[in-house]
């Protein structure tokens, strides 16, 4: 019999292309008690049956889950991030239960030790076994829900890939246990850390004190970002935070900013295209993801080719092109671009002229190849 208890399932939105909302009440032996969660499902998540997503969990779902699910869905429906799976975790009645800790050594017990068992031995499995998961997981809290997402960062192979801390009412020896943490991490852990100017004032210090700590830490797997935002309060930080947080977790899954190609893709001594790969392989380690290489990241390398006049990469990236959008003029586009510039310019032209057959894509157009299978028959005479 299953013991994860009845399903209650409430659809929000009137068509399949909306983000689903399902409201549950889980039971768990570890509580001795029902917990009521909220699960919010990406866009076409019941067509999708091939895709897997990462998950967050965010405590004091009963305020914070929609901020959250909100902010997912946007970023991931203009592809700033993957689209993933978000669970929330009410918590108004048994809030202080859950985070319940010992002032010996800051770490939980009784009831904090039963919700922190929750989490990692009954919820996170049970989603695993009814839902399409990566191994990419992200923990959510505010105030002393907060402090409560760093013990699982303080475990060995810790459950969570990243940790987003909105306005944290730390435990006194957490501002020793988190650093360690850090520093230990053989895994790449992202940690997000914000307050703001008229947060609580002994927020305000630790926080301060922590972003020190963690910024002296030299160890490559970690990928830290601090805000201190100037106006919220601490209730209102967490809409300013959220998604400052999603940028920077996601921020190679982005696509290739301004930014990103003047500080990283101009100045570098290697091929551009390694780049490219590098950056996708990155997404497919991190996130479990295979995603489609974008057109705007072709171009972007196509533009850093061509300031550089290397074209001998343009033969790479029209190979990798042909394989990501055979069906397009992409890959014939930088393949006939290599040839000229190396001088085959026959090879060249009858590339270009594969324009009939294929869709346009990107800017490049039918017209435009063929123009240019012309312009070398004028001045070679073929």
């Amino acid at each position: 019999m299953n013991r994860y208890l009845t399903l209650i399932v409430l659809f929000i939105g009137v068509n399949t292309i909306s983000a689903q909302t399902i409201y549950e009440e889980f039971e768990s032996y570890k509580l001795d008690d029902r917990r009521e969660i909220k699960i919010q499902l990406p866009r076409n998540y019941k067509d999708n049956l091939e895709k897997s997503y990462p998950l967050f969990i965010v405590l004091d779902g009963d305020y914070l889950f929609e901020v959250v699910a909100g902010n997912v869905d946007y970023y991931s429906y203009w592809e700033d991030m993957p689209e993933a799976i978000v669970v929330g975790i009410n918590q108004v009645k048994s809030r202080d239960a859950d985070c319940y800790y010992s002032e010996q050594n800051s770490l939980p017990i009784e009831s904090g030790a039963r919700f922190f068992e929750f989490i990692s031995m009954e919820l996170i499995p049970h989603l695993i076994g009814n839902y399409r998961l990566t191994d990419f997981r992200v923990a959510v809290g505010h105030g002393e829900t907060s402090n409560f997402i760093n013990y699982y960062l303080l475990k060995g192979d810790p459950i969570f890939r990243a940790y987003i801390n909105l306005s944290p009412f730390f435990a006194t020896d957490m501002l020793d246990y988190i650093p360690e943490g850090l520093q230990k991490a053989e895994k790449k852990t992202f940690y997000y850390l914000t307050t703001a100017s008229n947060d609580i004032k002994a927020i305000q210090e630790d926080t301060k004190t922590l972003n020190k700590s963690i910024a002296a830490i030299d160890n490559k797997n970690l990928l830290y970002t601090f805000d201190n935002f100037e106006g919220p309060t601490h209730y209102s930080n967490p809409t300013h935070a959220i998604p400052k947080a999603l940028e920077s977790i996601f921020f190679v899954f982005q696509p290739i900013s301004k930014k990103e190609f003047k500080e990283h893709i101009l100045t570098l001594e290697t091929s551009p295209v390694d780049y490219l790969l590098e950056k996708y392989k990155m997404i497919e380690d991190l996130f479990g993801l295979e995603k489609q290489i974008l057109v705007n990241d072709f171009k972007a390398i196509e533009a850093a080719i061509q300031k550089s006049e290397k074209f001998e990469y343009f033969e790479t990236l029209g190979k990798i092109a042909r394989k990501e959008y055979p069906d397009t003029l992409l890959g014939n586009f930088y393949l006939a671009r290599y040839f000229e510039e190396k001088g085959e310019t026959k090879k060249a032209m009858k590339t270009y002229r594969s324009a009939y057959i294929l869709e346009e894509i990107g800017g490049i157009t039918k017209d435009e190849m063929l123009d240019r299978a012309d312009a070398i028959k004028r001045d070679f005479g073929y």
